[in-house]
């Protein structure tokens, strides 16, 4: 299997990249820099990197980079909270979408979105507080990140929706994003168990790309979660 990853030099993007090379894939990256991938992965025979920003490319060029590809996974972020572009997730999904299906393939390709669990799902109903709901409006209005990250889920659920030919989504929600060397015991949920803002749990990155992998390589966990927007969180030792 072929994967396209976008964000993948990304504290996230590289360790599913890891990950997936692990299994055996071919992946390509779209990577401005090679500078924070390790050297390991810089040399592998499985690896193609692209070297430019994925808002640059041209339709042509993106539609390429796509060609043959039975998965996209998006783990971009913004490395400016404030700076341009706005709607980089937001941008960057709408056009790696439109060029997968301008190829009209066979098979629905896998798109994943790297989210967070502060973006409300409407489609499950999940109740949120009003304090919440205060404090993710306030988010949203300072924070341009954030709406960006509601407009590309937005963009998964009612623009792709769930009746497309070529294309198949998920939104992973990891909660408050931690570092740790190796893959733990981790939960998913459809939807939060624990406030995003008051009660925020922890998800380590490299869970967070081995749930992405898990996702793309396992068709039984692909059909559990494709359409939704799980949430994730490293178990609880007790």
């Amino acid at each position: 299997m072929t994967i396209l990853v976008v964000g993948a030099s990304g504290a996230t993007g590289r360790l599913l990249v890891e990950q997936l090379l692990n299994r055996g894939e071919v992946v390509r990256i779209i990577v401005r820099t090679e500078s924070n991938l390790p050297a390991t992965l810089d040399t592998h025979e499985n690896l193609t990197i692209i070297r430019t920003s994925v808002l640059d490319l041209s339709d042509a060029e993106m539609a390429e980079h796509v060609d043959g590809c039975r998965a996209v996974a998006s783990c971009l972020g913004h490395s400016s909270i404030f700076g341009p572009p706005r709607r980089l997730v937001t941008d960057a999904t709408r056009r790696l979408c439109q060029a997968t299906e301008s190829h009209q393939p066979e098979a629905p390709v896998k798109f994943v979105l790297m989210n967070t669990t502060g973006n409300v799902n409407p489609d499950a109903s999940e109740r949120v507080s009003f304090a919440e709901r205060c404090v993710i409006g306030l988010i949203r209005l300072l924070l341009p990140p954030h709406p960006d990250n509601e407009q590309a889920a937005k963009f998964l659920r009612t623009e792709i929706g769930q009746d497309n030919k070529a294309i198949e989504w998920s939104v992973v929600r990891p909660d408050d994003l931690i570092d740790k060397n190796e893959v733990t015991e981790y939960e998913a949920y459809p939807s939060p168990i624990r406030s995003a803002i008051f009660d925020a749990g922890k998800t380590s990155r490299i869970n967070v790309g081995h749930f992405i992998a898990e996702l793309i390589t396992n068709d039984a966990i692909w059909s559990q979660w494709k359409w939704q927007m799980p949430v994730i969180y490293n178990k609880e030792i007790e």
